[in-house]
């Protein structure tokens, strides 16, 4: 395919799609965009989620008896499944279009590949075998030690349990609303260890791959990964069912790749394509104070002036908000 009938490559060979990012369409009254964008809100991630999802609720999950205990028996269980999942699903994107690179560098917004480039900031000097060793040391223990305690929750009835026969309406708005909620608090978080003391010591270690890959995904020091985890525990506030709250782990756990997989568009063969939805937060790794949040499902990035959508006059609203920051910092440090 010839990706420059999609977007433009600079000097540097960095590409970048055709037109602006665009938060969702029933914000700005763009109801004539509604019918696709409804289609990708279901598909291919969410309901790839789900099913993934479905798959666990009927033959990983022990019985509820079980977990009304903590035990590493089944707790185990699940970190091995967790990493499993994240092996094959990460692996092959990683295998196939960084490894093999069946598609060399098109669509990839930047040209140069984590692999070909050691850095001491990384373990062993790679940005691969870090991300990696991080991802199953850290990112996906935090993972299963949330969706334990969840679970532990849950089968203890220390939470309203909703169940689907006496409650459909609400427990159908709260599933089509998870992909908002995973949107309030990643921004929530993600703000919150961008302060200077929580970005040097927690944060730095994500942002150490610049130019990201799937196995950067899940790369967290271990305090961020079990915050950005904790988004199941709104399911422990809200009236809610096991399921929605599964579901909406696996939507941060799995879809995690998203924002990190580098490419605009993965090409399947022929002209079939899958749109990876990572632009917004491939710019926050280039840019650092853009995009803290999601795709704009709900513009927490817009209304605060994080927002950056990718275009020329959005890096100039950025350059002059960090020369503002810059002339206050250096304001205050003379006041000193």
């Amino acid at each position: 395919m010839d990706d420059l009938q999609y977007g433009t490559r600079d000097k540097r060979g960095n590409w970048a799609p055709n037109g602006r990012l665009e938060i969702a369409p029933f914000w700005t009254g763009k109801w004539n965009r509604m019918g696709k964008f409804l289609i990708g809100y279901f598909w291919p991630w969410n309901a790839f989620h789900m099913a993934v999802t479905l798959l666990y609720w009927h033959f990983i999950l022990p019985d509820w008896e079980v977990m009304k205990t903590l035990s590493w028996d089944w707790a185990l269980r699940l970190y091995l499944v967790n990493c499993a999942g994240i092996f094959v699903m990460y692996g092959a994107i990683e295998f196939f279009y960084y490894w093999k690179r069946v598609q060399g560098t098109r669509f990839k917004y930047n040209p140069k590949f984590p692999g070909d480039a050691p850095s001491d900031v990384f373990w062993f000097k790679s940005q691969n075998i870090d991300n990696v060793l991080r991802s199953f040391l850290w990112g996906i223990v935090m993972w299963t030690v949330v969706e334990v305690l969840m679970l532990w929750c849950f089968a203890n009835g220390w939470v309203a349990w909703v169940n689907w026969s006496e409650h459909p309406v609400w427990l159908a708005v709260l599933l089509l609303l998870t992909p908002a909620i995973h949107e309030v608090n990643f921004f929530v978080i993600h703000r919150l260890i961008h302060t200077p003391v929580l970005y040097k010591w927690i944060h730095s270690i994500h942002h150490n791959s610049i130019n990201p890959s799937p196995w950067s995904s899940l790369s967290m020091h271990p305090v961020e990964t079990f915050l950005y985890h904790g988004v199941v525990w709104w399911h422990l506030v809200l009236p809610s069912n096991p399921l929605i709250a599964l579901f909406q782990l696996h939507m941060a756990g799995y879809g995690a790749v998203n924002g990190h997989i580098g490419f605009e568009k993965l090409e399947l063969g022929g002209e079939r394509t899958l749109d990876s939805h990572a632009y917004a937060h491939y710019l926050h790794h280039k840019y650092f104070e853009v995009n803290y949040g999601g795709d704009g499902l709900i513009p927490l990035d817009k209304w605060f002036g994080y927002w950056h959508d990718g275009s020329k006059e959005a890096d100039e609203q950025m350059k002059e908000r960090f020369r503002r920051k810059k002339e206050r910092l250096k304001a205050k440090a003379q006041a000193e």
